[in-house]
């Protein structure tokens, strides 16, 4: 039986959003989270740092997207196809990727950088 990835990353998804505490959820109300095969060639080349990218927020974090009078919209974009090669196609490790994968894109939204991620464990 094969596995649906993209099914198995957006349960995973809708499960970390489920633990969330409510009132963090109501700050991501507006995010939008995508799943997409792979990056494209120049997102690839501007995260530079030689591994295959496995998520990328986009957009104005929530703090400033609270100072502006239109904000565009922001996003976290979530690659299943890599996220999938770096889980090595083992269904369980592939949700932990996505899982920590999300954590880590929602952090960037939240307004920390990649050391306060790292000090997280994320």
């Amino acid at each position: 039986m094969a596995i649906d990835w993209y099914n198995l990353a957006d349960q995973e998804v809708a499960a970390v959003y489920a633990a969330l505490p409510s009132d963090l959820r109501a700050c991501l109300a507006c995010l939008t989270v995508t799943l997409e095969s792979r990056p494209t060639p120049d997102e690839q080349l501007e995260e530079g740092d030689g591994e295959n990218l496995l998520g990328l927020f986009i957009g104005a974090s929530f703090a400033e997207a609270a100072g502006e009078v239109e904000p565009l919209p922001s996003a976290i974009r979530l690659f299943v196809e890599n996220l999938r090669d770096e889980a090595e196609d083992d269904p369980v490790r592939f949700c932990q990727e996505v899982r920590d994968t999300l954590l880590h894109e929602l952090g960037h939204y939240l307004g920390l950088d990649e050391d306060s991620l790292t000090e997280r464990g994320l």
